[in-house]
């Protein structure tokens, strides 16, 4: 089962709990690769049970968003010993050659293996000054790698709030739909609680009400797929104060505020009901 099927699982099982569902259905349900957690499965304390399933399968594909190995793709240790020219000076964050490589009209948005540019490879480097001198140069800064990842997501990801400053400082686009899930850097900081670079993208115009095909919104996300702590509760926090609906729903009817209450996240329960969600 790849990343894609392990969401849609967890998703499943999300809802199996708020529904109430009981333990044989539970049981029929889940993926074979689960079936040590079929099998011990007591209905006496299905609902304690199924939580711990949820976090197995949420444990699975944290690095969804975080390791280089699903998602998003950083470069290799081998990929980098191999690069050269603007690829393996964006790495090296090395500003006068990559003058110089523009100069002598290299491409500046040559791809690599993994159809990253040399302003992708700059942003996994965090290397602002070798962004800049990319830009300058006439680089695109809103290509898309094979992931379908820009820099500004790659930063929001990594919780890089000086690089995506950088970035949208020099007209990155924070509203394009990006990686397989059809989501958007808003919705992919959101998840992780990054909630400085929630705030950064708020003021850059992120579509704030935008659906992934997963059927979740950057606020949904922050509930479901956060751990209620207190970033995902600032990140909540600051989508409510910009106006983000917490009235849409994921696939299930759920409101964000029955997706709170379920979870027992009762600081984000009362931030949504002082902001008038039923």
């Amino acid at each position: 089962m790849d990343n894609l099927g392990l969401i849609r699982t967890t998703h499943g099982l999300v809802w199996l709990r708020d529904k109430g569902h009981d333990a044989k259905t539970t049981q029929r349900l889940l993926p074979k690769r689960y079936k040590t957690l079929r099998y011990t499965m007591n209905p006496l304390s299905f609902h304690s049970r199924l939580r711990c399933i949820v976090l197995a399968v949420l444990c699975s594909f944290t690095t969804l968003f975080v390791l280089p190995a699903t998602a998003q793709v950083g470069p290799t240790a081998a990929e980098i010993a191999q690069y050269k020219g603007l690829h393996a000076a964006a790495q090296k964050g090395d500003v006068a050659q990559i003058e110089k490589l523009a100069a002598s009209k290299a491409a500046l948005n040559a791809r690599d293996s993994n159809g990253r540019t040399p302003l992708h490879v700059a942003t996994f480097a965090r290397q602002q000054d070798a962004i800049r001198a990319l830009v300058k140069a006439g680089a695109d800064i809103n290509l898309l790698d094979n992931d379908r990842y820009d820099g500004i997501t790659i930063a929001s990801v990594a919780d890089d709030e000086e690089t995506l400053r950088v970035l949208l400082s020099l007209g990155a686009n924070a509203k394009l739909i990006t990686s397989r899930y059809d989501g958007t850097a808003l919705i992919a900081a959101a998840h992780l609680g990054h909630d400085g670079v929630v705030k950064q993208l708020i003021a850059a115009g992120a579509p704030l009400d935008h659906v992934n095909n997963l059927h979740w919104t950057a606020l949904i996300e922050s509930i479901v797929l956060g751990n209620g702590g207190a970033r995902h509760q600032e990140s909540l926090r600051a989508l409510l104060a910009a106006g983000a609906s917490h009235q849409l729903t994921d696939r299930q009817g759920n409101t964000p505020l029955q997706l709170a209450k379920s979870r027992g996240y009762q600081e984000m329960v009362q931030m949504l009901e002082r902001a008038g969600a039923r």
